[in-house]
This record gives structure tokens, sequence and C-alpha cells, in this order.
């Protein structure tokens, strides 16, 4: 069956309460299809007009009485208040059926009356939202938070998302929807959820940005990347040098003892630097080239030139944290890069396996984050891409 693409919307309410990753594990963890894009924007009107209109005016699979709920909802909640747009999370899967999948995980909408005792928390629906009917007032809903927004059928879908490409070529990828009362401390950190966490279906990076909460900072921009091996040799670079300073001599060293031992002699100083600047430097120039092959899954010194920025044939989740002292209430939540060093309760001691396999990379430093967001090209996001690309395969 050919794939196809659909949406989740995360709501404004659902990333103002830090659901953002309990929503994302449940749909990571419990499906077959595959997350190819993510985007936080802020609607405007016009998006929230439009996005109505389209859930009013076009079936989808349910009743209109649903129909009109929700579109109800998206222009009371999706639009823009005091002057203020709110965060809304845009997720792209691809596969077969994603509508029909989407929609099992997500769970019904149920305008109808449920009791207490009939919610399971199967779905997303019956976790994060809430349906509140007023018996007494003729069966009206009188509060309804869906969570999440997404399309039972193809053809709803493929409508949704022709108006998302659109509205989104004129958006940026970072919200900056508040002032905060004093900007003296006030930061962003960059946040990679490293490859080793989307080799299969897992509910870990929904996980990880769960802990992440902890911190009390706010997400403002996120996107789903291929690093290429161009991107990787820059933004690992200032670890080329460490790495030779730490572990030249380590190995240098390490060299002319096994030498020594073997051949039964001793060696000179000038051995032993002649080894550090050789073996050493050898030994750790491999393992930085394992590092960009780990992010990008290429090893760089067996790419061409002209392939260097080509996208990476592994993905990962880049997030932008936005808070007071964002470095380091990442960090803390983050851990050490040795996993085996890290304190309990941290993401690196949870999940990494050793100092390259360790889960997840953050800016050290403000400094270091404004120059990674620019490496990884964070002020790009390839949703409105995917949607078009899509879309027109249709047309033809």
């Amino acid at each position: 069956m050919e794939h196809s693409l659909s949406y989740v919307l995360v709501t404004p309410y659902t990333i103002a309460k830090s659901r953002t990753g309990g929503v994302l594990a449940r749909l990571l963890s419990r499906l077959d299809i595959e997350l190819v894009g993510a985007q936080m924007f802020a609607p405007d009107e016009y998006f929230v007009t439009e996005y109505a209109r389209l859930i009013r005016q076009h079936y989808d699979g349910d009743t209109k009485e649903t129909n009109e709920l929700l579109a109800s909802y998206i222009e009371q909640n999706l639009v823009p208040s005091q002057g203020r747009r709110h965060r809304t999370l845009l997720l792209i899967f691809q596969g077969e059926e994603p509508c029909r999948k989407l929609s099992e995980i997500c769970g019904p909408v149920h305008p109808e009356r449920r009791t207490l005792d009939s919610l399971t928390g199967e779905s997303i629906r019956d976790t994060y939202a809430d349906l509140i009917i007023d018996s007494e007032n003729g069966e009206q809903v009188s509060y309804f938070e869906p969570a999440v927004l997404t399309p039972r059928l193809q053809e709803t879908a493929n409508l949704h998302m022709k108006m998302f490409a659109n509205w989104l070529i004129d958006e940026e990828t970072i919200v900056e929807n508040i002032v905060y009362p004093s900007s003296l401390n006030i930061e962003r950190s960059l946040v990679i959820i490293k490859p080793d966490n989307w080799r299969y279906a897992s509910s870990k990076p929904g996980t990880i940005i769960d802990m992440f909460s902890r911190t009390g900072l706010r997400i403002i921009g996120m996107k789903v990347h291929r690093m290429s091996v161009g991107e990787a040799l820059d933004f690992y670079g200032p670890v080329k040098e460490a790495l030779k300073s730490k572990l030249a001599p380590i190995f240098g060293k390490k060299a002319k003892a096994e030498l020594e031992h073997h051949f039964k002699l001793l060696l000179s100083k000038e051995t032993e630097q002649a080894l550090i600047d050789s073996v050493g430097t050898e030994y750790a120039v491999d393992q930085f080239e394992q590092i960009v092959e780990f992010m990008s899954g290429r090893r760089p010194s067996q790419v061409p030139v002209e392939e260097l920025n080509q996208p990476g044939t592994v993905k990962c989740m880049i997030l932008i944290y936005e808070g007071e002292n964002a470095i380091n209430k990442i960090r803390d939540v983050l851990g050490p890069t040795d996993p085996l060093k890290a304190p309990g309760g941290t993401i690196r001691r949870e999940f990494g396996s050793n100092v390259m396999v360790n889960t997840a990379h953050a800016s050290d430093s403000p400094e270091s984050a404004e120059r990674e967001m620019v490496v990884v090209k964070i002020t790009e996001n390839s949703c409105q891409d995917i949607m078009r690309s899509y879309l027109a395969r249709l047309e033809k």
C-alpha cells in the first residue's frame, strides 16, 4: 500500500500543561508509522478561521455535532488572546493508513456523555482530554479540551495540510510570543534527542521531553532533522581538539608501554612523544569520526566532498528551550556526559549507554547555543516542504 501523510496538532493547552512529552511518547511507541516532521508554531486569526471553516465544511467521518464542537474549540482556543499568539505543535506522520492509525491512538472526541468509570486511559484523549456535559442544561457541553487534533479521513488530511503548508511559508520557526519582566537571566538552550532514540518504535523521545519539562522551561522550537556529515563536523568541531589533547597522551603512553613489554626494551621520551603524535592522535581522530558517524550515519573520511551536505541517514529531534537559567536547568536534568557517572533521576543515567551513546545533547553555554542553532539551521523547518512534496505527488 502507498504511503500517505497525516498530522496531529498538539493544542496550546496541552503544551502549556507540559503534556507534550506524554503525548509524543504514546504516538511514537504505539504506531508503525514514522514521525517525519515537527514544528512549533503560533496560529493567527487567519489560520484559526480557515482551519475551523475546513472542519465545518468537509465531512470527516464524524457527526456534524462533533465537527461543530471541534471548529468552535479551534475558534475559541487556538486564536490569539490578549494580543498574544499561542504555541501549537504540528507533528507529521508518514506510512500506511496514517489517518486511521492516528485517530485510533488519539481516541474519539466523544461528544456524548461518558461515565468516569468508562474511561480507561488507553487513548491520548482518555488520558489528557476533558469533556464535561451539563445534563441540567439540555445535555450541553460545558467544557471541552481535546488535547490533540487529527483528521479521520485522508481526503480531509490533505485539505488541511494544503492550508498548513501555504500558511507556514511566512511563519518563523521559533515562537517568540512572550515578553519577560526581566530578560537578564533568560536563556535559550539547544537540545538534540540523539539518533539512538529513533532506531525503533519507542516512548523514549517523549519520555525525555517529559523529563525536561520538570525544568519549567518553554519549548519554543522543534524539528525532526537528519544531520549531514558537514553539519556534524561543524557542530562537533570544538570537540576534536579537546579529544586530541585528552586522548592522544593517554593512548600514546599506552602504545609505548605495550611496545616496551613486547620487545623488552625501554623507549625514550622522544619516542613516547612520537607515539603520542601518531598513534595517540590517530586514536583521537578516530573517536571524533565515530561521533560524526553516530550523529549523521556516515563516516566523514568515507564521504565524497560533494556529498558532505546531503541529509544524513539517521534521524534526531532538535528542540529549543527558553527561560530563566535555561542552560544549567537543562544540563542538570540531562546529567553529565558519562551516563555511568550521572546521578539517579537524570536522563543520561536512565537512558544513556556510554559517553557517545548518551541519549541527548544540550548546549553548555548561551554562546554555544547560538552557534549550534546556526549550524543546524534552526530557522529552517522541513514541514512545509514535506507536505508540499506529498501533495504535489498526488496531483500528478
